[in-house]
C-alpha cells in the first residue's frame, strides 16, 4: 500500500536486539567492576597512607633524631607557596618539630636545579638554632659510580659518607665564602671529576640555611590551621 513503510526484516531486528544486550551487559559489567574498584581501594587505602607515613617518616628520621622532638611532625606542617629560595617553583611543604611546645626543628624540602644530569632533591633539617641538623638526597639523576656519592646509599665511604659533612654546621659556623666545594676554594670535599653536583648540593643546603635564618621564626609561628 502506498505510503507504508515496511516491516523491517527479522534479522535487521535480531542484530537490534543482539546490539542491546551488549550494551547492557557492558553497562552492568562497568557498573560491577567500578564498584569493586571502589571497594578494593576502601579497603587498601589505610594500609597505602601508613605505608607512606612510614616511609616519609623513615626519611624524616635520617635528619632529624627522633629524640628532639615531640610533637606530631605530619600534623605540625605547613603548605609553600613558590619559593624560589628553596627551589620550589610549584611551592613545598615544611614541617616545624617542636619539643614541649618549643620550636625545635624545621624539615625543609630544596631543590638544587644545577646538578650534573638535572635537579636535585632534598630535604634537610636545621635546629631552631640555626644548625643544620641533616641532609638527605632524595631523588637525583646524576651519573651511577661518579656523581651520585651525593646519596649515601649509593657513597662508598659507609663510615663518612659524604652528606655526613653538613651536620652540625650553621651560617655562624662557616663564612659565605666557605659554602663551595674546596676546588673552589670553599671548605665542602668533592671527588675528582664530579665536582658539578656537589657544588649543586652545596648552594642549594647553603640556600636553605638563609631561608631558615631568615622565615624560620614566622614559620614556627603560624597555626596550621591558619592556612589558607
Amino acid at each position: 500500500m502506498p505510503g507504508t513503510t515496511p516491516p523491517a526484516p527479522a534479522g535487521v531486528i535480531g542484530a537490534a536486539a543482539m546490539a542491546r544486550r551488549t550494551a547492557l551487559i557492558l553497562f552492568v559489567f562497568v557498573i560491577v567492576f567500578t564498584g569493586l574498584l571502589a571497594g578494593a581501594y576502601r579497603l587498601t587505602r589505610p594500609a597505602i597512607e601508613a605505608s607512606a607515613r612510614e616511609e616519609k617518616m623513615r626519611l624524616i628520621n635520617e635528619v632529624l633524631p627522633p629524640g628532639s622532638y615531640d610533637n606530631d611532625l605530619l600534623a605540625d606542617a605547613l603548605a609553600l607557596p613558590a619559593t624560589p629560595e628553596l627551589g620550589l617553583p610549584d611551592g613545598g611543604q615544611v614541617l616545624r618539630a617542636r619539643k614541649q611546645g618549643r620550636p625545635a626543628a624545621l624539615v625543609l624540602e630544596a631543590v638544587a636545579p644545577d646538578g650534573y644530569a638535572g635537579a636535585i632533591r632534598l630535604v634537610l633539617a636545621v635546629g631552631a638554632d640555626g644548625r643544620l641538623l641533616g641532609v638527605r638526597v632524595t631523588q637525583h639523576k646524576e651519573t651511577p659510580g661518579l656523581g651520585d656519592y651525593i646519596d649515601p646509599n649509593k657513597d662508598k665511604n659507609k663510615a663518612h659518607p659524604w652528606i655526613g659533612q653538613f651536620a652540625g654546621l650553621s651560617l655562624a659556623d662557616v663564612p659565605a665564602s666557605g659554602w663551595r666545594v674546596k676546588k673552589d676554594g670553599g671548605r665542602f670535599d668533592s671527588v675528582a671529576g664530579a665536582t658539578v653536583t656537589p657544588r649543586a648540593v652545596v648552594k642549594a643546603v647553603k640556600k636553605a640555611l638563609d631561608f631558615a635564618a631568615a622565615r624560620g621564626e614566622a614559620l614556627y609561628a603560624v597555626s596550621a590551621k591558619e592556612q589558607p
